[in-house]
């Protein structure tokens, strides 16, 4: 189970420095995103998260009743230690990937609020612009009429 883990948390990362930096992926991975975030996309990626999480929890609990073996029986015994070790790094794989994934999550909300902003902003400098060449016309038409 570590592979997919380690291929999840590289391609997680691999996102994330697509979305940070302009690249030419950057917009097919944001029209991915959008459309992952409409319809029945939600619902299975928290369902997908939720199982992550259930599964990390469990892998935690693990540890902890290796532990207490461990401080019982007066020693920790080889094989108890590579399972102790095996689930703690894909405890930590897990938790790292829940972890990267709500990064995506914010990083493609930011991404699209500033386009939003970007938007508006030049809605307004148009609209000012265009208030300005009224002011200047007018202004314009008053001088050739005191002439």
């Amino acid at each position: 189970m570590i592979q997919p883990l380690y291929a999840l948390v590289f391609g997680e990362v691999a996102v994330i420095l697509v979305l940070l930096f302009r690249t030419p992926l950057r917009k097919p991975i944001l029209l991915l995103l959008d459309s992952l975030k409409q319809g029945r996309g939600p619902v299975v990626a928290s369902t997908a998260g939720g199982t992550l999480f259930i599964i990390m929890v469990s892998l935690l609990f693990n540890i902890t009743q290796i532990e207490k073996r461990s401080v019982e029986g007066g020693g920790i015994n080889p094989t108890d230690q590579i399972l102790f070790a095996n689930q703690l790094l894909e405890a930590s794989l897990l938790g790292f990937a829940l972890f990267l994934a709500l990064m995506i999550d914010r990083i493609h909300y930011y991404i699209k609020e500033v386009r939003m902003l970007r938007k508006h902003l030049e809605a307004v400098k148009k609209l000012d612009q265009k208030s300005e060449d009224a002011k200047n016309k007018g202004k314009s038409k008053v001088v050739e009429e005191e002439d």
